[in-house]
């Protein structure tokens, strides 16, 4: 059974960190596209970051870029996501979710699986 299983959202402060995860099970994910998506409420999921399967790519939203680092670790199965400088606006509920397909890793159809999502807060 496939699982994507993201942990680590809360609250915090503006200007504070928060690190995500997403745990796999059921594939290995050293095949896979892995990415990062949030969806605040009455707004559209947008992309936050993605990075492709060789770990050679990876690619950033532009309101993201400079203060979210993605990450992958194909040992363990999981990929993470560092949140540095929160803003208010970051406030969402952040979905991982994992494809072996080629599409363009921007985009929420190119994805095959998805995790439940975790709330971030960012207060002012």
């Amino acid at each position: 059974q496939v699982q994507l299983v993201e942990s680590g959202g809360g609250l915090v402060q503006a200007g504070g960190s928060l690190r995500l995860s997403c745990a796999v099970s059921g594939f290995t994910i050293n095949k896979y596209h892995m990415g990062w998506f949030r969806q605040a409420p009455g707004k559209a999921r947008e992309f936050v970051a993605g990075v492709e399967w060789s770990g050679t790519y990876t690619y950033y939203g532009d309101s993201v870029m400079g203060r979210f680092t993605l990450s992958r670790d194909n040992a363990k199965n999981l990929v993470a996501l560092q949140m540095n400088s929160l803003k208010p606006e970051d406030t969402a509920v952040y979905y991982c979710a994992a494809t072996s397909g080629y599409g363009n890793i921007r985009t929420v159809p190119a994805y095959n699986y998805w995790g439940q999502g975790t709330q971030v807060t960012v207060s002012s």
